[in-house]
């Protein structure tokens, strides 16, 4: 039985120790570039590909978990979960491979703003004033980034990444709404979802993955996203969603900076600005403002 598994009463939420697990989480997903952008796909259909890869991706990640679910039921938000989590798998691999790796996910980058004003408007969660240093540097380098970067990219590839910007926001904040339930329980239902709403697409197009690809592919589901939802379920317990989506900001400076080390892409100059501006709005919050309270505690 793991750790997400067991009553969260015999764990007392630490917020530090939270922290980390979603900073763990970011961490994690930022390698999504180095498998999308390895070329270990490229014999697949360009337009195909990022469909592809999200179905194969969910495909591992519900068989590894399938077998750890306990205590699994019914909860009003599992619906709209589950559906915004298929979109956003969909809409971001798709845009990840119409665009490059670091547009892509600076699209996807914008969920912190959706989940700040979806969490207010429709959640009332409160404001919480330090949040909003991350959030408001965030705004700045994501904007400063997508200025430019949006005038020389596929329209289509845009679009899909903004949208996989809220969907991802929301399953943010309907994992927050159900912290108390099974952890592996509702990692699983999202991507069996996701699995089983694309299957008969990929029958229809008749593309099937080498050994060598399963095998990747089976890395890429459960290092790059079952295990890094875990971590992200297991840190909610006792950090807003608003706090959450700030911390997960860390993810878009450090996954064209993975692809870039690799030597497939080269960050410009203004995703250079931008990732600076959000590492400095993360550290005004974590550093300057956590070291000052403390001083004043």
């Amino acid at each position: 039985m793991t750790p997400s598994t067991l009553p969260s009463s015999k764990y007392a939420p630490d917020k530090l120790t939270d922290r980390l697990w979603v900073l763990a989480a970011a961490l994690m997903w930022s390698s999504c570039g180095l498998f999308v952008k390895s070329g270990l796909f490229s014999d697949w259909p360009r337009a195909a590909e990022g469909s592809l890869l999200a179905f194969w991706r969910a495909f591992f990640v519900a068989l590894v978990l399938a077998p750890m679910i306990r205590r699994p039921r019914f909860h009003v938000c599992l619906v709209p979960m589950a559906a915004c989590f298929a979109v956003m798998s969909v809409t971001y691999l798709t845009a990840i491979t119409l665009t490059t790796a670091a547009n892509a996910i600076w699209l996807q980058a914008t969920s912190p703003w959706w989940v700040f004003l979806l969490s207010v408007a429709f959640f009332r969660e409160p404001v919480v004033r330090r949040d909003l240093i991350p959030l408001g540097f965030g705004v700045l380098g994501v904007g400063t980034i997508l200025f430019y970067e949006i005038r020389e990219q596929a329209v289509v590839g845009v679009l899909c990444g903004l949208v996989s910007g809220v969907t991802f926001g929301s399953v943010i904040l309907f994992l927050r709404r159900m912290r108390q339930e099974n952890g592996v329980w509702l990692i699983a239902l999202n991507h069996t979802v996701v699995a089983l709403v694309m299957l008969p697409w990929v029958i229809w197009m008749g593309i099937w993955p080498s050994s060598g690809q399963l095998v990747v592919l089976a890395c890429f589901g459960v290092f790059q996203m079952g295990i890094p939802y875990l971590l992200m379920f297991r840190g909610l317990r006792s950090i807003g969603s608003q706090e959450a989506a700030a911390i997960v900001l860390l993810e878009p400076v450090l996954n064209p900076l993975w692809v870039y080390l690799a030597g497939w892409e080269t960050p410009r100059w203004w995703t250079i600005v931008g990732a600076s501006l959000i590492l400095a709005g993360l550290l005004l919050r974590y550093v300057v403002w956590e070291g000052l309270a403390r001083r004043r505690g």
